[in-house]
């Protein structure tokens, strides 16, 4: 069982005494002993709430009695000699981050039903819970929920981590807010469903279990939970924020190329569709890489007979009709103008209307008479004969050409949440990994629709939505930052004419928000007016000069008392450099700005402060605040207890504030 989680105790702490403190008092209407919340609760040891393993033999339920075997540094075994099952819980820690996972083991075959990593007590002190929901276009949406007797269940059961229920959640203490208070956070690493349970027993005691979605494991010998990743801090949801953005960034993803820049990035998808032209695509590629764009990426549609999305995905072969030299000409266009090249895929889904269904309708996963997802269906990736098939194709694609770059797209749930269908699709990401390593991997499900620490193990990048309207994404991004670095975060600027909300918003709100994460462009930037790409223009010349500190930045949301505001301050870790964010994505109540309060600086160190974005103030900013005028000295005790004064601006705006330490 966890005593204890908080912060760092004193060198000499009495562990035993701790361990004694804990324990709880009888009184009437309970049982003559407790059951403590172990690391696995079970229901043999009348236990009052879920338990954290649910496994049968022979049709039969078991349940074990569990004693220690082994305990070392890097984990604890608990054993039951005989039923022939025994469970490990591993602990590792690196930085702030705790990783932790469960693995069972059985002498005989078992069917699972339930495994939770290793459960967690929830915090005493909190009154509510906030998790994630979303849908497609709307992702990462905060849930808050009150704790209260019974249990909160959030399940996944669409066979991948899901825009309907990310595997994050935070279980914050009363009071806790960006800036202070102390934040519990959770990640479970995984991307084929996962199972959510927050409890409170009858007796007020509280427990968190995570693990697979029920039921998905099947019948074997030896089971694992997913990495679970723990997070703690007394510094507010910034204080776990940082904690995840710099695991994931500096631990967990394994990058191609870590010295190289991350680069400015073009997809063509907003553009042209399924309407691919070579020399519309090479007018294209000029106009972007003059922008400033430094890599192409080729999206749906080069493969088959692929006019739209009801035929060919399966086929991976060039389509001679689009492509009648092949990819060579694009490319080396492309390599022309500086930018590096890369290409889309949707490997584990398959049409209907494709080659290889008709000659493998074996390989579908799932009933034939099944309800469709856009047109397709899923391939068994259980099934060695499918990965060997799809290795196979991508490889002699990316063997035979210069491409940097794998839009790895997934773009429907699975008819049958299975467990197998996620481990051999990250198998087959390591083995195109290890056949190419220099090139990038995205993680895009229907825009962020797979994005959790399972598949970050392969890929560098993820597709946070589909919908680039740059409203939408100042909500997504700003609340996805409560756990993913921008490093990996793709923002881009979108059409004009948003394609996913048809709203029309300026420029510099559009170019700016991207520029909050890894910068890339996605519409026909042949619409752009002359103002338009100048403005894209200078932006991305700004995000250049800036983006290497910026990539080792904490992302720190601001606390702001006023709705209409976004606000986020990106810190280098020495501290000696910063920007802030602020858009104002609504009119206010107010006439007047509210002072911005900023985080986390040297209280009294002296910053100068200038405002990026002064030329843009409309007319109706009539007054004379210092921000306008020019840089302004200003300590770091004034800037975190009053804050800045901004100007007044209209909604669908953006100010962008430039910090410097003295």
């Amino acid at each position: 069982m966890v005593c204890y989680w908080g912060a760092p105790l004193p060198a000499d702490a009495d562990l035993g005494a701790i361990a004694a403190a804990i324990t709880p008092d009888v009184t009437g209407g309970m049982m003559d002993e407790i059951a403590p919340i172990t690391l696995c609760p079970l229901a043999r040891d009348s236990f009052a709430g879920q338990p954290g393993l649910v496994v049968y033999r022979d049709g039969a339920e078991l349940h074990p009695k569990l004693k220690l075997t082994a305990s070392d540094a890097t984990g604890i075994q608990v054993s039951d000699s005989d039923l022939g099952l025994s469970l490990r819980f591993e602990f590792t820690v690196v930085d702030q981050m705790i990783s932790t996972r469960t693995v069972l083991e059985s002498e005989a075959p078992i069917t699972l039903h339930w495994l939770a990593a290793p459960v967690m007590p929830g915090p005493q002190l909190a009154e509510e819970m906030i998790d994630f929901s979303g849908r497609w276009i709307g992702e990462f949406q905060q849930v808050k929920t009150p704790w209260r007797r019974g249990a909160h269940l959030r399940e996944a059961r669409g066979g991948r981590s899901g825009h309907e229920h990310p595997p994050f959640a935070l279980f914050p203490e009363a009071g806790c807010r960006n800036t202070a208070g102390t934040s519990f956070a959770m990640h479970y690493g995984w991307s084929g469903g996962h199972r959510l349970i927050a409890e409170e027993l009858p007796d007020g005691r509280r427990q968190i279990q995570w693990g697979h979605a029920a039921g998905t494991c099947g019948t074997g010998t030896r089971f694992e939970t997913a990495p679970l990743l723990l997070a703690r801090s007394d510094r507010g949801f910034n204080g776990t924020a940082v904690a995840f953005q710099r695991y994931i960034r500096d631990h967990l993803v394994d990058w191609p190329h870590p010295d190289r820049p991350r680069p400015v990035h073009y997809n063509c998808w907003e553009a042209i569709y399924f309407d691919h032209d070579l020399e519309a695509l090479k007018d294209i590629a000029a106009i972007a890489a003059d922008l400033g764009a430094e890599r192409f990426v080729l999206d749906d549609g080069w493969f088959g007979r692929r006019d739209d999305d009801t035929s060919s995905l399966g086929d991976w072969q060039i389509d001679p009709r689009k492509w009648p030299e092949g990819f060579a000409p694009l490319i080396d266009h492309v390599h022309g103008l500086g930018m590096r090249f890369g290409l889309w895929f949707e490997p584990e889904m398959v049409n209907l209307n494709s080659d290889l269904a008709r000659a493998h309708p074996d390989w579908i996963l799932g009933p034939a008479d099944q309800v469709e997802g856009r047109q397709q269906r899923v391939l068994d990736m259980s099934n060695p004969a499918v990965r060997s098939y799809l290795f196979t194709q991508m490889n002699e694609v990316l063997a035979a050409h210069d491409i940097d770059y794998v839009k790895w797209d997934h773009n429907r749930l699975l008819p049958i949440p299975d467990a197998a269908q996620c481990t051999c699709t990250y198998q087959l990401l390591a083995e195109l990994r290890a056949a190419h390593p220099g090139v990038e991997f995205e993680s895009c499900a229907s825009g962020g629709g797979r994005i959790d620490a399972g598949v970050l193990q392969h890929t560098q990048r993820v597709w946070l939505s589909d919908s680039n309207d740059a409203l939408e994404r100042q909500r997504i991004q700003h609340d996805a930052a409560l756990f993913l670095p921008a490093a990996i975060t793709g923002s881009h600027v979108g059409p004009r004419h948003c394609h996913t909300s048809w709203r029309v918003l300026p420029m510099p709100l559009r170019a700016w928000t991207a520029a909050q994460r890894h910068m890339g462009f996605e519409m026909d930037p042949r619409e752009l007016s002359a103002e338009e790409a100048a403005v894209l223009k200078e932006v991305t010349s700004w995000w250049k000069a800036n983006r290497d500190w910026m990539r080792q930045a904490d992302i720190l949301r601001l606390d702001h008392i006023d709705p209409a505001v976004i606000a986020e301050q990106q810190l280098c870790p020495p501290g000696d450099q910063f920007v802030v964010f602020a858009a104002q994505v609504a009119a206010s109540d107010q006439i007047l700005p509210r002072p911005l309060r900023l985080t986390q600086l040297t209280p009294d160190a002296q910053y100068e402060i200038n405002l990026r974005t002064r030329d843009g103030l409309p007319g109706l900013s009539r007054g004379t605040p210092a921000l306008k005028q020019g840089p302004v000295l200003l300590s770091g005790q004034y800037l975190m207890s009053h804050g800045l004064t901004l100007p007044w601006d209209f909604p669908d705006t953006i100010r962008v504030i430039e910090g410097r330490r003295l």
